[in-house]
């Protein structure tokens, strides 16, 4: 990288980071270690100290972050002199630890009015700069996500979703919902003298001597003779039934359970073969009120119901969408679109009992960051000979064309497989490969095919669009998914789960399972992501492995074992002990479930994230600064500090620190580098936040800024502030939980901005 002066590039390169402990101040002794990620930063040079203040950021866009710094430069004796710097960089995200890393970093310019004869002083730069350049460099991923909020982030918004009513269910005691994937398809094993049904994540059997029909979820075992209905509790099992739920029992990781939460309740069943969905109230429904709303919570149940007082109307959350009826029993819910619920949704308080539902209420602070989380992807490396990919299918490959598409998709795989000008591309873990066979062999793509663009969302491969390919060498590929990949997506001005398409299963000698929406009682946790409600995500529910899918029922993530301690049996002990118990647990446990549902841990070889960053840490030679993290560059290139009472003075004034003009663009600006990524082809060009071109006129000796540069700053301070709550309160997490013989991982964030 080519600066005008060696020692400013150095600096730069040092003002991007947000690193971790120094050398002096910390001894990093394993991965688990979680680091101070404060700003501002400074570094001492050879004659002086630099102050780096957290950067704002002015545009994210494929994975391309942009972003100007005020910086300082104070040398031992001499005045402080400000100036101000803009960047590019290629992110890499770890969201199990809540860290990015920047990488490729391109200095567009830099203004340090005042500083330079100071800086000339300063000797044997080059040797810094070059250690600086090798140092790791690694950042908060909260504080990020808040900068995000006034930066032009470029932003996959899925249109056309299908918001369709499922059928609901209300029942007043414990019940359970068991689905099947349209009308049951049996198989039989006349060795064992039975038959199952295949395409059903649940043990749906019958014993073909008896004629009896069983249901197993782990030790509970019902009875029918007339499905599907009739189903009782048994202890009688034939001996057949009870060999093969044994044999194919599936891996289950078992909840943690006090003795006040042994349940001898076993819950009803509903055997169901469309898209439904369940609630269920102990007893009677107990209306509490919200307050300083018009709005009343049904408390004992684990679902998100709520009723608005003045229309009677009852709401209920599902899949991140609003569905709303006069009774909890009605047949007729019908969806409310999020702009449209009543305008007390967004005035539920933020330590209310039902806070969590404020995800999905336009406009909140919860809303807005799970929306700029939708915007953030999961990264890694991909090794070009060591990841493999095996796809199996049943029988000839069969492919459908997509109408009004360039793309044909394999409807008899194991695999997510794309046909597209006589190539054939598998997307699996988030990773592209690429053959010229639909069978293969098939080896890591470098490239994302452009065409993927057109699949529209009632294609049941429309979640691959959300796979990218940011660039590549000749030994790795640099890959990343959004969060559509596992099927959250942003609608309405919140994050909501599946597409509400129902997608056809293949069947021909095996059941091949696509991806749906309703049945599972699937709900968002800030601290953890979507997952599925208690009652069937644990005890040996979801999940039989017998099938030829034996990872999740569908999808490319842990989606088997659900929140886990989420939905803590609140279909029977109520909404405090059920999802909001569930809420606040999540909170010590969103490593575990992080983990899970990140999609790379699923490739077994060949791939490399960015979870240890004890190495980078070590090598950082920044410290914490002592200064307020108080000082901002307005697009110019001038730089204010913020007082207690909300006012800004223009530092690098004229006087004794001479103001700037508005920046140009440098001669020896850096070319882009040979492995700059390429934009995935869903982001349109990004905007330039290049400054603009040098002014020969002195600024407005003004020291304060303009009406509408006061907001903006008043934004970044708000967003700030909101980043250092995320990122304190997720850093506590991990101290007090992060288990010592694994990498630490801590919660998404939770809160945001207002605007």
């Amino acid at each position: 990288m080519h600066m005008k002066t060696s020692l400013i590039g150095f600096l730069i390169l040092l003002i991007l980071t947000i690193p971790g402990y120094s050398q002096s101040e910390q001894k990093v002794t394993d991965s688990n270690e979680v680091p101070e990620l404060t700003w501002p930063r400074e570094i001492d040079a050879e004659k002086g100290t630099v102050t780096i203040y957290q950067p704002q950021i002015d545009g994210y866009t494929a994975n391309i972050l942009e972003g100007r710094s005020a910086i300082s430069y104070k040398p031992n004796d001499g005045e402080m002199s400000f100036g101000a710097f803009w960047f590019r960089a290629f992110l890499n995200i770890d969201k199990e630890n809540r860290i990015a890393s920047l990488d490729q970093i391109d200095i567009l310019d830099l203004k340090f009015p005042g500083a330079e004869d100071s800086l000339k002083l300063e000797k044997g730069t080059e040797f810094i700069r070059n250690k600086i350049e090798a140092m790791g460099i690694v950042m908060s991923l909260d504080r990020l996500i808040a900068s995000l909020d006034e930066a032009e982030v470029v932003m996959e918004k899925s249109q056309k979703l299908n918001n369709t009513p499922p059928k609901v269910y209300y029942r007043q005691k414990p019940t359970i919902l068991i689905t099947i994937d349209g009308d049951p398809i049996w198989k039989e094993e006349s060795s064992k003298n039975l038959k199952y049904c295949a395409n059903s994540p649940f043990f749906i059997a019958q014993d073909l001597k008896s004629g009896n029909y069983y249901i197993n979820g782990g030790d509970n075992w019902y009875v029918t003779t007339t499905p599907p209905t009739g189903w009782k509790p048994t202890e009688q099992v034939s001996k057949n039934i009870l060999n093969f739920a044994e044999e194919n029992k599936p891996e289950t990781p078992k909840a943690e359970t006090s003795e006040e939460d042994q349940d001898p309740v076993r819950p009803d069943i509903i055997v169901v073969t469309e898209p439904s969905e369940l609630i269920v109230t102990d007893g009677e429904p107990d209306y509490q009120p919200i307050k300083a709303t018009n709005l009343l919570y049904v408390s004992n149940t684990e679902s998100d119901i709520i009723m608005e007082i003045g229309s009677q109307q009852h709401y209920v959350l599902l899949a991140g969408r609003w569905y709303m009826a006069k009774q909890l029993s009605a047949d007729d819910w019908t969806f409310e679109e999020p702009e449209k619920l009543p305008v007390d949704f967004s005035k539920i308080p933020a330590d209310s009992d039902v806070a969590s539902v404020r995800v999905s209420v336009p406009g909140t602070e919860e809303a807005n960051d799970a929306l700029l989380e939708q915007a953030i992807p999961q990264t890694a490396e991909v090794s070009r000979t060591d990841t493999k990919i095996d796809v199996k299918f049943d029988g000839s490959p069969k492919f459908k064309q997509i109408p009004n598409t360039d793309v044909s998709y394999a409807e008899n795989s194991d695999k997510q497989i794309l046909k597209i000008k006589n190539k054939f591309y598998a997307v699996d873990n988030g990773i592209w490969f690429v053959a010229d066979y639909p069978k293969g062999p098939y080896s890591v793509s470098d490239h994302r095919p452009e065409e993927v663009d057109q699949i529209p969302p009632d294609e049941p491969v429309y979640n691959t669009k959300y796979v990218y390919v940011y660039s590549a060498t000749p030994q790795v590929v640099y890959v990343g998914y959004l969060p559509g990949y596992t099927y959250s997506y942003a609608y309405g001005g919140v994050p909501v789960y599946g597409t509400g398409y129902v997608y056809p299963y293949w069947y021909g000698s095996v059941y091949y399972p696509r991806p749906v929406t309703y049945g599972f009682n699937v709900h968002y946790n800030p601290y953890s992501g979507w997952g599925f409600s208690f009652g069937i995500s644990a005890g040996g529910w979801v999940g039989w492995g017998y099938n030829p899918y034996y990872r999740p029922y569908w999808g490319p993530a842990g989606y088997h074992a659900g929140y886990r301690h989420g939905y803590y049996r609140g279909y029977h002990h109520g909404y405090n002990r059920g999802y909001a118990s569930g809420y606040r647990r999540g909170m010590n446990q969103s490593q575990i479930n992080n983990a899970r549902n990140n999609v790379y841990r699923n490739q077994r070889t060949g791939v490399k994230s960015t979870r240890d960053l004890s190495a980078a840490r070590a090598k950082d030679l920044s410290r914490p600064s002592s200064r307020p993290n108080n000082m901002y560059s307005d697009r110019k290139g001038n730089v204010y500090q913020r007082d207690k009472k909300g006012n800004y003075d223009k530092m690098n004034r004229p006087g004794g620190n001479p103001g700037t003009t508005r920046p140009g663009t440098p001669s020896t600006r850096p070319a882009t580098r040979p492995n700059q990524p390429a934009k995935p082809s869903t982001r349109p060009t990004k905007p330039s936040t290049r400054p603009g071109q040098p002014s020969t006129r002195p600024s407005t000796p003004n020291t304060r800024p303009s009406s509408q540069t006061r907001q903006q700053f008043d934004r970044s301070h708000q967003n700030r502030q909101q980043g250092t709550r995320n990122y304190q309160q997720h850093r506590s997490t991990q101290q007090r939980t992060a288990p010592r013989s694994t990498p630490s991982r801590s919660m998404p964030s939770r809160g945001g901005r207002r605007r």
